[in-house]
């Protein structure tokens, strides 16, 4: 028997990506692993301690703060992001004079920094001259006046608010995509039973795109974890009062102020299985086939 020739083209267009993973994923995650055994300032000899990183890890409250901030912050971002651009996109689907330029403005935001977001909202949240309070002064409301960064109640939302802001035109234009891609005649069909708008919404349009729904709230909930350190390291860097401290702020601290590497590794390690475990449990129960009968 002949034996089947192997296209070898195919494996050598994914090389490059595979190579390129293993060495700026894999490999550092793995050697992250190793390191959470050890006792290691970065400078001297590792000395290894077995699981004592973790069971420091365990035993420190500052840290378990920051994983509940984390996923305070994750839900909330996520919820919002995904409700607020999944209305724009329903608004913004239809056709009218200037959709597009309310299409652009609401996109912009996507392509700016953390940085850059991160001053701007600095300077808008400012408690004296920022335009946040200004604009509550001017219109009446001095009662809503809030320090809304050096305030521990309200700190972490007033960041939350940020990230949605950044991110919703980017999400919105994920549904605007899936909206589009429902047949018309399934609404008229719908209209010729006698549904109504929450009707289509729920046997209709939510369906069809339940594709598109997924990734918005994969990518929402995972970039929440292990993305937000730019804006909260801009914004407050963990206050006050650790209370808009997050689990990447504080591993950051740990690793490069206290010089403990072994210990954040081990914090990243478990942040790694928390995220592994949510994301496993979002996915399990948001997944099924799209309806296109």
């Amino acid at each position: 028997m002949r034996k089947k020739k192997i296209d070898a083209f195919p494996y050598l267009m994914c090389l490059a990506a595979v190579v390129l993973f293993t060495l700026f994923v894999v490999l550092p995650f793995a050697v992250g692993v190793y390191t959470s055994f050890f006792k290691w300032d970065g400078f001297s000899d590792m000395k290894f301690n077995g699981l004592k990183n973790y069971l420091y890890v365990f035993q420190d409250d500052i840290y378990w703060k920051a994983i509940k901030n984390t996923f305070v912050y994750a839900i909330l971002v996520t919820v919002l992001k995904n409700v607020i651009a999944f209305f724009l996109a329903s608004i913004l689907v239809k056709n009218f004079f200037g959709r597009t330029f309310f299409r652009t403005a609401i996109y912009i935001p996507v392509t700016l920094s953390y940085i850059v977001i991160g001053i701007l909202w600095v300077w808008i949240y400012n408690p004296t001259f920022g335009l946040l309070n200004s604009f509550l002064s001017a219109v009446g409301l001095d009662q809503l006046i809030l320090g809304w960064l050096s305030d521990a109640r309200v700190a972490l939302f007033a960041i939350i608010a940020v990230d949605v802001w950044k991110w919703i035109g980017y999400h919105m234009v994920l549904y605007i995509a899936g909206l589009q891609a429902v047949p018309k005649d399934l609404y008229e069909a719908a209209e010729i039973d006698g549904a109504g708008p929450l009707a289509k919404l729920r046997y209709v349009t939510l369906p069809m795109i339940n594709s598109t729904i997924v990734i918005n709230v994969l990518m929402s909930i995972t970039g929440a974890f292990v993305a937000n350190y730019d804006i909260v390291y801009i914004m407050t860097d963990g206050g006050p009062y650790h209370s808009t401290e997050v689990s990447l702020t504080y591993i950051m601290k740990t690793a490069f102020t206290d010089y403990n590497f072994g210990k954040a590794n081990a914090m990243s390690v478990i942040l790694f299985l928390m995220v592994l475990v949510f994301g496993f449990i979002q996915l399990k129960f948001m997944s099924h086939e799209d309806v296109y009968d």
